[in-house]
C-alpha cells in the first residue's frame, strides 16, 4: 500500500472509529475528496479550499461553478461537496418521517431547528398543522428579511386554504445572529394573528431560530392566546 493510500485508509479508519468529532476541518474535506478525486494527495486541495472560502460551511455552501475555481477540485469533487448541505436537509426532514405528529412546542421547536438548519439567508418558514398536530406541509415561503416581503399575509393564508389547515406555525432564521425578533417581526406576526383570527384558524407559534437556538413568541407573550391543544412546554432554548 503506497503512502498515500494509507494515509485516505487511516482517515476512514478514524472516521469509523470516532465520527468527525476528533477531526479538523481540513481533515473532512480531505475525507470527501478521497471520494471523488483519485489518485492524489487531497490535503493540499482541502487547505485551498479553506484559504479561498474561509470556513468548512461556507465551502459546502459555495456553488459549484466556485468550488471548481479551485485548482485540482474537478466536477465530481465539486458536486460532492456541495451536495453535503442538501443532502443533510434531507436527511433531516426524512428523520421526522411522514406527517409526523408535533404535540408539544419542543417538538415544534426543534422542527423548525431541523428545517432551517443548512439555511444560509433568512428563510421564512410556514408549516400547517392539522387539528391532531400532524404536518401537512412545510413550506419555505420566502428567502430575506420579513421587513422586504410585503406580500406575506396573502402568501401564508393562500397555503393555509390552499392546504386545509387547521392550525399554523410561523419559524424564521436569523443566520449568524440571536434568537431575538425585530420589531419588524413581531409586526408583520401580529398582522398575519389578526387576518387568521378571522378564519379562525390559530397561529400556534412563531419562532425565531438561530442555529440550535429557538425564542418563541408565544411564550414572550406577543402572540394573543390561540386555541390549541398544543402543550405549553418550553420552547426557548437549545432545540437539540
Amino acid at each position: 500500500m503506497s503512502y498515500l493510500d494509507g494515509h485516505r485508509q487511516r482517515l476512514r479508519d478514524r472516521f469509523a472509529t470516532s465520527g468527525l468529532s476528533a477531526f479538523e476541518d481540513h481533515e473532512v474535506l480531505e475525507l470527501l475528496l478521497t471520494y471523488a478525486v483519485p489518485r492524489k494527495d487531497v490535503k493540499p486541495l482541502a487547505h485551498a479550499l479553506l484559504d479561498r472560502f474561509g470556513s468548512l460551511s461556507n465551502v459546502l455552501d459555495a456553488p459549484v461553478a466556485d468550488l471548481t475555481k479551485v485548482e485540482g477540485i474537478g466536477e465530481m469533487g465539486a458536486t460532492l461537496l456541495h451536495m453535503m448541505p442538501a443532502l443533510t436537509r434531507r436527511y433531516l426532514r426524512d428523520r421526522w418521517g411522514h406527517k409526523p405528529q408535533l404535540n408539544t412546542k419542543e417538538d415544534l421547536a426543534r422542527f423548525a431547528v431541523d428545517e432551517l438548519a443548512t439555511a444560509t439567508n433568512e428563510v421564512f418558514l410556514l408549516v400547517l398543522l392539522t387539528h391532531e398536530n400532524h404536518v401537512l406541509r412545510s413550506l419555505p415561503l420566502h428567502e430575506g428579511s420579513l421587513a422586504s416581503a410585503p406580500v406575506y399575509p396573502r402568501l401564508v393564508v393562500e397555503a393555509a386554504l390552499r392546504h386545509h389547515a387547521a392550525k399554523v406555525v410561523l419559524a424564521h432564521n436569523h443566520p449568524g445572529g440571536v434568537a431575538q425578533p425585530s420589531d419588524e417581526d413581531v409586526s408583520i406576526t401580529q398582522t398575519l394573528v389578526r387576518v387568521f383570527d378571522a378564519l379562525s384558524i390559530p397561529i400556534v407559534d412563531h419562532f425565531v431560530v438561530a442555529g440550535p437556538r429557538t425564542f418563541s413568541m408565544a411564550d414572550a407573550g406577543l402572540l394573543r392566546p390561540a386555541s390549541s391543544k398544543i402543550a405549553a412546554s418550553p420552547a426557548v432554548g437549545d432545540a437539540t
